[in-house]
């Protein structure tokens, strides 16, 4: 009889650790797309240059030193093909006591390449649960909040309370919400290439850097040409431009009290 009920007791505890072992194993996230050996090649480069050009402010692992984090930096997160990082890397800040980088277009491609690789990093390792209590964000003014939206920050300019963002405080949680706001999805960039001959080609940016322009004509999967930047003229079309331009601007006073804003639009 002992005998049966030590055994019945190490099956259960058997179980019972299997059926754990097997629900820890589902509650993982699925792992994370690695990138191509280009990319990566690409990303180490950019580690190594980043270190030896970068790192003495900014850090080696780019999340600051005498320098800000650059991994959860607004300039970063909007950057697209290096060309806000670009900018700085070349022309510095010089309110800011940085100097310009004299880097070549592939050393700077390859620095934006990393850092956009750390900030995927530091994104999928937050462990932010979804469902983050928004009483716990909403330490802003939604009357300010409102005041922003239709004035100094131009939201109302694209964006619409009975419009485009009717009932959006319902339609994600708190830390989407949030994410949301301050980095909307990637849009296409358009471009409208102007040749010598007086001809034009429309089509969404595909590469972009100081030396040449590459779009796809008719689509994400359509026809591809690139043409040197110094033998054409180019007018660009980001549809995130005026978000672009205001998240260096915005204050975190700012961004609470339009995100409480935000939260009324149920």
């Amino acid at each position: 009889m002992r005998k049966n009920i030590s055994l019945l007791l190490a099956f259960t505890a058997a179980s019972f650790f299997v059926s754990l072992n097997l629900a820890s194993q589902e509650a993982l996230p699925p792992p994370a797309k690695q990138p191509a050996p280009e990319q990566r090649a690409a990303i180490d480069r950019g580690r190594v240059q980043f270190q030896q050009s970068c790192g003495f402010c900014h850090g080696a692992d780019a999340t600051g030193a005498r320098g800000p984090d650059l991994v959860r930096s607004t300039l970063v997160a909007h950057d697209a093909n290096g060309d806000l990082i670009g900018e700085v890397v070349r022309n510095g800040r010089p309110d800011k006591g940085m100097p310009g980088l004299p880097l070549t277009a592939e050393q700077i491609s390859d620095i934006a390449d990393f850092l956009h690789a750390r900030a995927k990093e530091a994104v999928q390792s937050s462990g932010v649960p979804s469902d983050y209590p928004f009483e716990k964000l909403l330490t802003g003014n939604a009357e300010k909040g409102k005041l922003y939206f239709e004035g100094a920050g131009g939201c109302s300019k694209c964006h619409s309370p009975t419009g485009d963002l009717a009932g959006i405080a319902h339609k994600y949680n708190s830390i989407e919400l949030q994410a949301h706001m301050l980095y909307p999805g990637e849009r296409p960039v358009l471009a409208t290439v102007s040749l010598p001959n007086g001809d034009q080609l429309s089509g969404t940016v595909s590469h972009i850097d100081d030396f040449t322009i590459g779009i796809r004509v008719g689509g994400k999967d359509g026809w591809y040409r690139s043409f040197p930047r110094n033998k054409v003229k180019v007018e660009l079309k980001d549809p995130l431009q005026a978000h672009r331009e205001l998240l260096p601007k915005i204050s975190q006073t700012q961004m609470h009290d339009l995100f409480t804003y935000l939260y009324t639009l149920k």
